[in-house]
């Protein structure tokens, strides 16, 4: 693989010119149009310029991407291959996933307005990292002998659930399909992918570069298409097994009633977030602006869980809020295929309406202290500046309400009591940053936060080794780690008297 950090933006434009697009349903492992013949537009944000056209999925490609993946499960071709057997496939694609880096991270960048150099050192090489670590994590895991003494045996084993739907969303297309498929693919289950309608083209390529490792065929499905079709069909499916989502809460509560509503599938949620950030007087407030910039900055701010309310000490608001304006300043958005780009678009110009809204909501709640414009670029209006706000009400739609996009809010506190209760009144729980070089303080806070995760002395602290996931309106269910497998997986226990 070439060394992408040499990239320069002229490099990433040659390649992106290059580029072929995959843009067919991939089912049974080849390529098909849509049962319908319907496609639609994917549109590059940063340009608004027309990628391709893709295949639109519907109920009926739904039915075949799921019986194909039903007889590749049933006749075992993947589900009775050894633990080991598999890992050494999903292994073969973690390699290939690292030799196509600079396509995977054109791919993403160019559908959803990401920048180039993220997807290329972050993105893409996590995405081979993943697969590798679950690889090699499932020839590890041990079944159970129950101690029933006697002339008794019963053995718990952990065995795969059959059909999994995944339903991932645009923001972290090729890095989200993964945290799905790693784990769902090593305990030997097949899998039917519906990737965001905004961002399909690097699921369609890594179907591909799958079959290419040796997946066998059906074994997984991608079938491109919207939420009120190919979504809602998944998730209405009667041989599915089990549906896997990360996108918004409202949509997450559509996939509980579909499920209630025809096959009580095991439904597992990763949805929406408000995380916040404490800042205490005793921080360092340079390492705390630095990360707190990144923590709502970095992909544009559509992050689910980014820190996008931050609480500070009112003794140091002030220093705070200059510290972040400046950071502000220097993340204005640009050319994603720009290595000198702090940002890009959104990921449409759909959702920068949605965003703009937002802030308009916020210029009548409180005090702009930077950013809140729109920028248009090379005929797209989807980018938006970096933008803090303060002197809000706790009732504030931007101090409430999930914004997805690169918009902070700035509150004080003076008591550890009162920074609890105002990170706590949420909907979400999801994440959440506390700032201290007081250890007992950090332990008592993370204690008494409600968050899936919580980072001391950073922001949105991620590994392979650890879970993923939140609580209330934030899901359940977790990502990443060992844990990863109980939700593709059930125990079975044989019990046998002898």
């Amino acid at each position: 693989m070439n060394d992408v950090t040499q990239f320069t933006r002229a490099d990433w434009q040659a390649r992106a010119a290059a580029l072929r697009f995959r843009n067919e349903i991939w089912i049974d492992g080849r390529a098909v149009p849509a049962a319908s013949g319907a496609r639609f537009e994917s549109v590059n944000p940063a340009s608004g310029a027309v990628l391709t056209d893709v295949a639109r999925g519907g109920a009926e490609d739904i039915d075949r991407a799921v019986a194909s993946a039903r007889r590749a499960f049933e006749d075992g071709r993947w589900s009775r291959k050894t633990p080991a057997e598999r890992k050494e496939v999903l292994l073969r694609l973690a390699a290939l996933i690292r030799e196509n880096v600079p396509e995977l991270a054109l791919l993403d960048s160019l559908d959803m307005g990401k920048l180039v150099k993220d997807a290329a050192t972050i993105d893409a090489p996590g995405s081979a990292h993943f697969f590798q670590w679950h690889a090699e994590a499932i020839d590890k895991l041990y079944d159970e002998i129950a101690p029933t003494g006697g002339r008794d045996l019963a053995m718990i084993r952990r065995v795969p659930l059959g059909v999994i739907g995944a339903v991932v969303p645009w923001n972290f297309p090729l890095d989200m399909a993964t945290w799905k498929l790693a784990p769902a693919l090593a305990t030997g289950n097949s899998v039917v992918l519906k990737p965001a309608e905004q961002s399909p083209l690097s699921a369609l390529r890594l179907a591909e570069l799958a079959a290419e490792a040796g997946l066998p065929d059906g074994v997984l499905n991608v079938v491109p298409g919207f939420g009120e079709d190919a979504g809602q069909a998944l998730g209405r499916h009667a041989d599915v097994d089990c549906l896997v989502f990360t996108g918004s809460t409202a949509v997450g509560k559509m996939f509980q009633r579909y499920a209630g509503e025809s096959n009580m599938k095991q439904v597992w949620l990763e949805t929406g977030g408000k995380s916040p950030n404490l800042i205490f007087p005793d921080a360092d407030l340079d390492a705390a602006a630095d990360m707190a910039a990144f923590g709502i900055f970095f992909n544009q701010g559509e992050v689910c869980s980014a820190n996008s309310r931050m609480l500070v000490h009112a003794s140091i608001a002030e220093e705070m809020i200059e510290r972040m304006a400046a950071r502000a300043a220097q993340a204005q958005p640009g050319d994603p295929l720009d290595p000198a780009s702090a940002m890009g678009p959104l990921v449409d110009r759909k959702h920068a309406d949605t965003v703009m809204g937002f802030i308009a909501s916020g210029k009548q709640a409180g005090r702009l202290v930077c950013g809140g414009e729109r920028i248009a670029r090379d005929a797209s209006d989807a980018y938006v500046q970096p933008t803090i706000f303060t002197d809000l009400r706790p009732d504030a739609r931007v101090v409430r309400e999930e914004i997805f996009g690169p918009v902070l809010t700035i509150q004080t506190f003076k008591t550890e009591d009162e920074a609890l209760a105002m990170a706590n009144d949420s909907p979400y729980a999801l994440a959440a940053s506390v700032w201290t070089r007081d250890l007992g303080r950090a332990l008592s806070v993370s204690d008494r936060l409600n968050a899936g995760t919580v980072s001391v002395n950073t922001v949105d602290a991620l590994s392979a080794m650890t879970p993923f996931g939140g609580m209330k309106q934030s899901g359940f269910g977790r990502d990443l780690s060992i844990h990863s497998f109980d939700k593709y997986s059930a125990l079975k226990t044989t019990w046998i008297k002898y």
